[in-house]
């Protein structure tokens, strides 16, 4: 049997994954990506599934941490961007780190090779022509214009936005190792990893006071008219952002000193700036959380004032984009489905999820979804108990309309649940906690086996 094709527009991590599993479901997709016909300002390739601002999958624990569930899931689901996410892994302690390249090399490589897939370099400037008849919006957070103003117009709703910010990434052979050292917090191994997986910058306090004097008076980029009063996400927030709340919250932030040990001393310093690898060769490394607005000249100075860092030299930069997303819980239906016009899909950070598992994870759903509905099948919404069922739940009408900002996933956006008295005892304080997230996080994955199993038997004939 013949099936329409589905469109994607979009080869971000969203879309190449609802590409995937479109395919997987034997239903042909065209896969549109408007790079390098158009460039972004985030962009620096044309591959699909390009990593642009950490090269971090965030926590790997299936056991205890929401987002390493949500990487379990997919696993489960036959996830390509957590599939070759494991292959391109990289040290980076409990954390799922991947070599950018290697990364979005091999996410290329499969949509390229499946015989049901097939790629067009294009912009889509404006909406879908109508003869599509099923098509997924998966275009991330730096859409064109032309396309974000069809959506807009179509919606009726003002456009929400709020600035994305890149960490600078630093060349190894330039830190000061008679300095600087390898640890993880806690000495803790993950995928990939030793226990000793970051190279750990340490300073004293009157370094500390020096450079966040310095990192507040430094240069700033200057917005846009248009920009000035776009939001940033709390969860991707500059550093010299964060160092404008008070003297000492990125001392309790991106650069607390806690389960690290300098060798020199045998003490834990006052204030640690981590550096996580970002490659396989393990060349490069990224600053961990030290996203910037800073002008070039500015950051060179300020961060070579890091010690172990004093002649630090850059491969890149750090920089700023506008991200954009829809009101979700107001535009689309429980299926992900615009409700001004139900054929079009939207995927990924578009629809107001935050981080690059979270944002393939919407897309895997919204593949399935598309393909189910071209194969006259309906595929239900993943438990609300999962991972993915709790985000989309959050998407489509769980988060406040009025007040909806980006989320990424999380144990609060889970139904409760309470410990048996049998599991409790024995328990005290915090134990009790950790305990009940292994019990959600064990619900999820029996909950989404179950969701899996239904949806993968839906094959086109």
């Amino acid at each position: 049997m013949s099936h329409s094709p589905i469109h994607i527009i979009g080869g971000g991590l969203a879309g190449s994954e609802a590409a995937w599993q479109c395919a997987s479901m034997g239903v042909p997709v065209i896969l549109h990506e408007m790079r390098p016909v158009k460039k972004t300002d985030a962009h620096q390739t044309d591959g699909l599934a390009e990593l642009v601002c950490s090269n971090s999958f965030r926590s790997d624990d299936k056991d205890y941490n929401a987002v390493g569930v949500l990487h379990e899931e997919m696993r489960i689901c036959n996830s390509l961007i957590i599939g070759e996410g494991d292959k391109a892994a990289v040290p980076a302690g409990g954390a799922l780190a991947v070599d950018r390249d290697v990364f979005s090399s091999g996410v290329t490589k499969a949509l390229e090779e499946h015989p049901l897939i097939t790629i067009e370099r294009e912009e889509i400037a404006g909406l879908p022509p109508e003869e599509w008849q099923s098509v997924i919006i998966a275009t991330g957070p730096l859409t064109s214009t032309p396309l974000a103003e069809a959506i807009q117009k179509l919606g009726g709703e003002d456009e929400l936005a709020f600035f994305d910010a890149i960490a600078p990434i630093i060349h190894k052979e330039s830190i000061n190792f008679d300095i600087a050292w390898f640890q993880s917090r806690y000495d803790k191994e993950g995928p990939a990893g030793t226990g000793a997986d970051y190279i750990n910058c340490p300073m004293e306090r009157d370094e500390y006071d020096g450079f966040i004097n310095t990192l507040l008076d430094s240069e700033k980029t200057e917005f846009k008219e248009w920009e000035k009063n776009t939001p940033y996400f709390e969860g991707c927030m500059p550093i010299e952002v964060m160092a404008s709340r008070g003297h000492d919250t990125l001392r309790f932030g991106p650069m607390k000193p806690v389960g690290l040990t300098d060798p020199r001393t045998g003490k834990r310093p006052w204030a640690v700036v981590q550096l996580r690898q970002d490659n396989k060769l393990g060349t490069l490394y990224n600053m961990v959380g030290f996203q910037t607005k800073m002008k070039y000249g500015a950051q060179t100075q300020t961060f070579r004032m890091i010690p172990g860092l004093e002649n630090a030299e850059f491969l890149r930069l750090g920089g700023i984009h506008r991200n954009t997303f829809i009101n979700s819980p107001k535009l689309l239906d429980k299926h992900l489905r615009m409700k001004a016009a139900p054929h079009i899909r939207f995927a990924g950070q578009i629809t107001g999820c935050e981080g690059y598992v979270e944002s393939a994870a919407v897309g895997l759903i919204a593949g399935r979804f598309a393909a189910s509905q071209i194969l006259g099948q309906d595929i239900g919404a993943p438990a609300e108990t999962t991972a993915m069922g709790a985000l989309l739940n959050h998407i489509t009408g769980g988060g406040n309309a009025d007040t909806f900002q980006p989320m990424n996933v999380n144990f609060g956006l889970f139904p409760p649940l309470e410990l048996t008295p049998e599991q409790k005892k024995g328990l005290k304080g915090k134990e009790k906690g950790r305990a009940r997230k292994k019990a959600m996080a064990g619900r999820a994955l029996n909950d989404i086996k179950i969701w899996n199993s239904a949806s993968a038997q839906m094959k086109a004939a």
